[in-house]
C-alpha cells in the first residue's frame, strides 16, 4: 500500500484516528503532541551574494532545480527556489515542489526510534532479538544503537550496482524473498568493529517501529513527527507513486557532472516498503527547516534525548563512530555538525553551537549538495566561507596555509614542516578527501587534485584515498588517470564495489579479482 503525502487538510482526520499513545517507562501515558500549524516563514533580506552563489551553483553543477531554507535562531531567516521542476514540461520549481530525500529520510528514522526510547519502550544498546524474533544467530547480539549508525556488520539487503543508485534487492524477486535471501548471508565483518552503510539496518529499525509504535512506521512517523511539526507537503512514496507538486529526478548519463557530463535524463526512485525507513519521504526545504525547528524547539524530542540522537557512536575499541542515530557527523572543532545526506541530491546541515541549519533539495542525482552547503552556511558565518577555510578542521586550515604560501604541490613538505613544529601533528584521511573533492567539484582542479594526491602519500594503503582521487581526476575529464587510480584502489580494497562499477562505467576491464556484479 502506497502512502500518499500529508495534506493540511488531512490532518485533523489523521490526528482523531491515532488511537495509540506512548507512555513513559512509570505507565502513564504521555503528553500527546497536537498538530501543528507551518511556522510563519520570518525571512530577512539576503545576504550580499548569496543567490548570486546559489544561480552559479546550480549552472556549475547543472542542476535543474534546488530549493534552499536557512534556520538561524530557531526560525526560517532564508527560502528560496530556483529553476525547473519538471524540464519535459517547463514547470518551474516553487515553494510547495517537493523532493525526494532518499537517504535523508534515516534522520527521521533515528528520532522514531529516540522517542520510543524516551518514552521507555526500548533501549539503544539493548540486543536487537529483544525486541524482533526469528533472527539468525550472529544478528541477534547487534544493539539498536549498532543498526542506528551502520556498525552491525549485517550484509546488506540491496546488491550492486550501487552506485548510481539502481541496485535492487537480494535474492529472486520481492521483499519477502530479499528477506529470507539477506538472513542467509555472511556477516561483513564483526559486529562493532567497522563501518560499513547498508540498508539491512534500516529495514530492522523499521520493524521495531512498526512493532513498539503500535502502527506502520510510515504513519508513526507521519503522526509523531510531519504532524506537529508543520510538516504539510510531507510524505512517504516513490517515483511510481502519484505525489503532488513532486519534482522530477534527473541524472547526467553516466553519473558525470563534471566538465563533460553525458546526456540528461531521467532517473527513477524505487523504494519497497521496507526500505523506506532508509530512503522514503518526499518533502520541501521549508518542511525540513520546521522539522528542525520542532526538533531543536523540544517539540520531537526533550534534550537529553536530542543529545543521545546527535551523539556518535563507538567501536568496540572506543573510538568514536563517523554517525550518530541516523546522522552523519561533521566532526570538526570549529562549528561541527550533524546531517542528512540523500541519492546525491538532497542534504541539510545542522550546526548546534551556531544556531544555524541550511537545507537544500535538488532534483539532480549527482548534484551533492553537502558538498557546498558549509559555504552557504558561510554567507551567515563568516567563518565557514571557502575564503576563511570553508569550515575545515584546525590541521587542515594550517595545511591550506602553508600550500597557499608555498605551492599546492609541495604538500608533504609542508606536513614535514608543520610536523617539525608540532610533533603530534597529523592530518585525517577523511578530511583531506572532503576537502579535495570539494575543491574539484567547486571548479578549483589543480588545488583538490594536489590535496588528493597528498592523501595517498600519505594514506598509500588506503583504497578510499585512491577512490576518491580517481573520482576527482574523472571529474576534470582525466579518463586514463581515473582508470589507473580505481585500479589502485581495488589492489588496496578488493571489496571496493563503487570502483568496479565506476570502472565498467569508463569502459575499462575489471581485474578478475575484482567482487562480481551480482
Amino acid at each position: 500500500m502506497r502512502t500518499l503525502p500529508l495534506l493540511f487538510a488531512a490532518w485533523m482526520t489523521l490526528w482523531q484516528m491515532s488511537s495509540t499513545a506512548l507512555a513513559p517507562a512509570g505507565g502513564s501515558a504521555s503528553t500527546a503532541t497536537s498538530p501543528a500549524k507551518p511556522a510563519p516563514i520570518a525571512t530577512t533580506a539576503a545576504p550580499a551574494g548569496l543567490e548570486d552563489y546559489l544561480h552559479e551553483k546550480m549552472a556549475r553543477r547543472r542542476i535543474p532545480g534546488m530549493q534552499v531554507a536557512v534556520v538561524r535562531d530557531g526560525r526560517i531567516v532564508f527560502s528560496g527556489s530556483y529553476g525547473k521542476a519538471n524540464l519535459q514540461d517547463d514547470i518551474a520549481v516553487t515553494p510547495d515542489t517537493v523532493f525526494s530525500i532518499n537517504s535523508a529520510t534515516k534522520t527521521f528514522t533515528g528520532v522514531a526510534i529516540l522517542q520510543l526510547a524516551q518514552a521507555g519502550k526500548l533501549s539503544l544498546d539493548a540486543p536487537v532479538s529483544r525486541y524482533l524474533d526469528g533472527l539468525p544467530p550472529a544478528w541477534q547480539p547487534i544493539t539498536v544503537r549498532q543498526l542506528l549508525n551502520h556498525t552491525s556488520g549485517l550484509p546488506d539487503i540491496l546488491v550492486p550496482p550501487r552506485a548510481q543508485g539502481t541496485g535492487g534487492l537480494v535474492g529472486e524477486g520481492g521483499e519477502d524473498a530479499a528477506w529470507d535471501a539477506v538472513r542467509k548471508l555472511p556477516m561483513d565483518f564483526p559486529t562493532g568493529t567497522a563501518y560499513r552503510y547498508n540498508q539491512t539496518n534500516y529495514v530492522l529499525l523499521g520493524r521495531i517501529i512498526d512493532s513498539l509504535g503500535g502502527m506502520p512506521f510510515t504513519r508513526f512517523i507521519a503522526e509523531r513527527q510531519f504532524v506537529p511539526a508543520g510538516m504539510i507537503h510531507a510524505g512517504f512514496g516513490d517515483s511510481r507513486d502519484v505525489t503532488p507538486h513532486r519534482a522530477q529526478p534527473y541524472r547526467y548519463a553516466g553519473g558525470a557532472t563534471g566538465s563533460s557530463p553525458g546526456a540528461l535524463e531521467h532517473a527513477f526512485d524505487e523504494f519497497p516498503r521496507m526500505l523506506r525507513t532508509g530512503a522514503g519521504i518526499n518533502t520541501t526545504a521549508t518542511d525540513v527547516a520546521n522539522w528542525l525547528i520542532a526538533l531543536q524547539g523540544g517539540r520531537l524530542l526533550d534534550a537529553g534525548s536530542l543529545r543521545e540522537l546527535w551523539a556518535p557512536g563507538r567501536f568496540n575499541d572506543g573510538r568514536a563512530t563517523s554517525w550518530a542515530s541516523g546522522w552523519p557527523r561533521i566532526d570538526r572543532e570549529d562549528h561541527p555538525a550533524v546531517a542528512g545526506i540523500g541519492g546525491r541530491r538532497s542534504a541539510f546541515f545542522v550546526y548546534p553551537q551556531d544556531h544555524l541549519a541550511v537545507v537544500v533539495l535538488t532534483n539532480l542525482a549527482g548534484a551533492n549538495p553537502e558538498e557546498f552547503i558549509d559555504e552557504i552556511a558561510g554567507f551567515y558565518v563568516p567563518d565557514l566561507s571557502v575564503q576563511n577555510g570553508g569550515g575545515l578542521p584546525r590541521r587542515v586550515k594550517a595545511l591550506r596555509s602553508g600550500l597557499i604560501a608555498r605551492g599546492w604541490e609541495q604538500g608533504m613538505a609542508v606536513v614535514a614542516d608543520l610536523k617539525r613544529k608540532d610533533p603530534g601533528y597529523a592530518l585525517r584521511e577523511d578530511d583531506l578527501n572532503a576537502w579535495g573533492y570539494r575543491l574539484v567539484q567547486d571548479g578549483q582542479v589543480k588545488e583538490g587534485l594536489a590535496v588528493l594526491k597528498l592523501n595517498t602519500d600519505l594514506y598509500p594503503r588506503s583504497g578510499n584515498t585512491f577512490d576518491t582521487l580517481a573520482g576527482a581526476y574523472a571529474i576534470s575529464g582525466d579518463r586514463e588517470a581515473a582508470i589507473r587510480n580505481y585500479r589502485l584502489s581495488l589492489e588496496r580494497d578488493p571489496g571496493n564495489r563503487n570502483a568496479v562499477d565506476q570502472l565498467r562505467a569508463l569502459g575499462a576491464p575489471v581485474a578478475s579479482g575484482a567482487p562480481p556484479r551480482q
